[in-house]
């Protein structure tokens, strides 16, 4: 017996809005089976003492620490700038504002 029947897939199909004909319902009601049994022989091995894993290998950060360093005075860091304004860099106005 199935773990999946095609009544099932039906319903599920109809809860998905897809219109599926009858040899469809066929045909995905065995794939899904598989897919169950698949899932449940993966379910038996994974038990007890082995811990869930999310990759095959073992995952390391490879970003630096964070740490805090001085910034660039305001005057070093406007030298550069085409427009200043009020230790600001000057921009283009880009939205209309109301004065």
């Amino acid at each position: 017996m199935s773990a999946i029947t095609r009544d099932e897939v039906a319903h599920l199909a109809r809860l998905s809005r897809l219109a599926l004909r009858e040899d469809e319902l066929d045909h995905l009601a065995a794939q899904l089976d598989e897919i169950i049994s698949a899932v449940a022989k993966v379910q038996e091995v994974a038990q007890g003492d082995i811990p869930p894993t999310s990759h095959a290998l073992p995952l390391t950060n490879v970003y630096r620490p964070d740490e805090a360093t001085p910034g660039l005075p305001p005057d070093q860091a406007l030298a550069g700038a085409p427009a200043v304004e009020d230790s600001r860099f000057r921009v283009p106005q880009i939205l209309g504002e109301e004065e």
